[in-house]
């Protein structure tokens, strides 16, 4: 009774406090591009969507409505969903393995970080998550009686994961599998109270094969074969050391050995063992196996969260018998790893944090920048005519923008990224993506986020907005946040009723070769590289030191980029290269931010984003 009691009081410790940690991190935290884009489709309620179906953008749309517009109630609904997944896991473990492995393996499915951070962000992996959990436990339970309440809830986590995501089938492949190995598991599929269950779950995937059908199947189109070369490639050999990380080591190594003891006959006293085993294996191991030919480019490592939830009661179950020194290293690993993801997140979410990170491949660009963004568009918008149209360069601008002004009708030009992303069909449906003629009707605003793509794409996308929209205007404003690593562009396009054909105008480009970021310099130091504008060129390029001008460049050395950038038509190639001696007194030595602001020969001024560079005085160097 007394050790009860402790893994109760603990379970109960944990969960509270691992709730208001969440609470707090999910109301300061920056929507990510894709919760933004689930509040967009929150906007315009339906069944299914392009990239998913309805449930994500149906609990947005609840959060939003008892809480308005804000960062929290959009993530709400979520929270709440994710806290109550540890409390399932409790539940199947308490009844198949033991009141205390019950509540242990409920402490750490709130420590294992992927699990513990449910919630935090509004995705679908958190109905799926409880989806899963729900399944899991009716199977546990059929595999003994089927029962009405059995049945109720397999039905019901059947529904509410075709509701969620396209991956849900995955967990409904390895339950299935599971089931069919065991002769229980059979004679249940004989049961027409199951089989009534599972009539009821297929039917929940309707809107999403109805929107498919009406679409021309794009849904399935990119979640099965767009997104994934579906070629052998090198990419799954990080599956273990990945998961390792994420779920943190000794617990990675503790569940990994559970799904192989439990997946055994002869070890598996009960059904309900085996079966929690053989999910868990099942999914780590198709998740490992897939990850040598599908995508490699976009986050997965969250996949395998339907296995652990699986495999979490029987490691809690074995944990108990490792000796203390064992256990104590589990819990305090997996401890550390939820309070490192969290206060990552907390990170992100404060200004000053993720400026300290521009600069590196750590940044946190998709969390970044939007809010700033958005109140220099009410500036521009307020100095333009009445009835200026917002025309975005892609999804995630509309989204973000969409959020911060109130506004989920804002067009979106094609790009790349839409379709990257899966997102390109549903812009069409809403009738925000193209024609680009209708952007420019009417005086509009154009905003660009050239970070969005590749710098060696870069030129190819404006040519590609000029075939849009014809030639550029300069940019009415340079938005730099965090040192530039998010760069924004806006440009008044004036009302025409269809694209000029002239020769394309464009935001200039450039590059600074020396000194390189993060690089040493004493003062003076050379500044090197070059810079042109697609049809004016350039005037003058000055160099800035924390956004003050502390030199002038000479401009139009030699320098050929053309075998970079083929068919740019700055007049002044091959002579876009620059040159600046910059001298600073011994009062500015220290890390500081090396920019580039550039003058268009049409009148433009675009600040370029900045690098780090330590400057030290020549004594401290000698």
């Amino acid at each position: 009774m007394q050790g009860e009691l402790r893994a109760r009081r603990t379970f109960l410790a944990l969960w509270g406090v691992a709730l208001l940690l969440k609470v707090a991190v999910a109301a300061r935290l920056p929507l990510f591009v894709d919760e933004a884009f689930y509040w967009q489709e929150s906007r315009h309620l339906a069944l299914a969507y392009s990239d998913l179906p309805g449930m994500t953008a149906w609990l947005v749309r609840l959060g939003t409505l008892l809480g308005g517009d804000h960062v929290l109630a959009v993530r709400l609904p979520f929270l709440l969903l994710g806290a109550l997944v540890p409390w399932w896991v409790v539940r199947i473990g308490r009844r198949w393995f033991g009141v205390i492995a019950g509540w242990n393996a409920g402490s750490l499915a709130v420590l294992l970080p992927l699990l513990g951070a449910l919630g935090v962000m509004a995705l679908p992996d958190v109905p799926l998550a409880f989806a899963t959990v729900l399944c899991l436990h009716a199977g546990v339970r059929l595999l003994r009686e089927v029962s009405p309440a059995a049945v109720l809830e397999l039905a019901a986590g059947l529904a509410l994961g075709a509701l969620s995501h396209y991956r849900f089938g995955g967990v409904i492949v390895a339950g299935a599998a599971a089931m069919l190995c065991l002769p229980q598991g059979r004679r249940l599929a004989r049961d027409p109270r199951v089989i009534l269950a599972l009539a009821f779950g297929a039917l929940a995937w309707a809107p999403l094969l109805l929107w498919n059908l009406e679409n021309g199947e794009a849904g399935l189109r990119f979640q099965l074969v767009d997104r994934h070369p579906w070629a052998p490639h090198a990419g799954g050999l990080a599956f273990l050391p990945v998961q390792a990380l994420v779920a943190t080591p000794p617990l990675f190594v503790l569940l990994a050995v559970a799904a192989w003891r439990h997946v055994r006959p002869q070890r598996a006293t009960r059904p309900q063992w085996q079966f929690l085993g053989l999910f868990g294996a099942i999914v780590l191991a198709g998740i490992f196996a897939l990850g040598f030919v599908t995508d490699s480019e976009r986050v997965s490592f969250h996949w395998p969260v339907p296995g652990y939830l699986a495999l979490l009661p029987a490691g809690a179950a074995m944990l108990a018998r490792l000796a203390p020194r064992w256990q104590r290293l589990v819990w305090g690993v997996a401890g550390l790893g939820l309070c490192a993801v969290l206060g990552w997140l907390l990170a992100v979410s404060a200004p000053s944090m993720r400026a300290a990170s521009a600069g590196s491949k750590h940044y946190p660009r998709n969390f970044a920048g939007w809010s700033a963004l958005a109140e220099a568009v009410r500036g521009e918008l307020a100095r333009m005519p009445p009835g200026t149209r917002l025309l975005v360069d892609d999804f995630k601008l509309g989204a973000e923008l969409g959020f911060e002004l109130g506004d989920a009708r804002i067009a979106v030009l094609d790009h790349p990224l839409n379709h990257a992303h899966g997102r390109a069909p549903q812009l069409r449906l809403w009738g925000l993506e193209g024609p680009p003629a209708a952007g420019v009707a009417q005086p509009a605003l154009l905003v660009l986020a050239p970070g969005h793509v590749p710098f060696k794409a870069l030129l190819d996308r404006y040519h590609a907005v000029c075939g849009m929209l014809g030639p550029l205007p300069p940019p009415a404003r340079t938005v730099l946040v965090d040192h530039g690593a998010q760069r924004f562009l806006l440009l008044r396009l004036p009302a025409r009723r269809s694209p000029p054909r002239q020769g394309c105008v464009t935001p200039a480009l450039a590059w600074i070769d020396a000194p390189g970021p993060g690089e040493e310099v004493a003062a003076p130091f050379t500044v090197r590289g070059w810079a042109f504008k697609e049809g004016v060129g350039l005037a003058r390029v000055e160099v800035t030191l924390d956004g003050a001008v502390v030199a002038e460049a000479e401009y139009g050395a030699p320098l050929d980029v053309r075998g970079h950038f083929p068919g740019s038509t700055d007049p002044h190639h091959p002579h876009v290269g620059f040159q600046a001696r910059v001298d600073v007194p011994a009062s500015l030595a220290g890390r500081r931010w090396l920019g580039l602001r550039l003058h268009g020969a049409d009148g433009s001024v675009e600040e370029w984003p900045e690098v780090p560079v330590r400057i030290v005085s020549a004594a401290a160097r000698r």
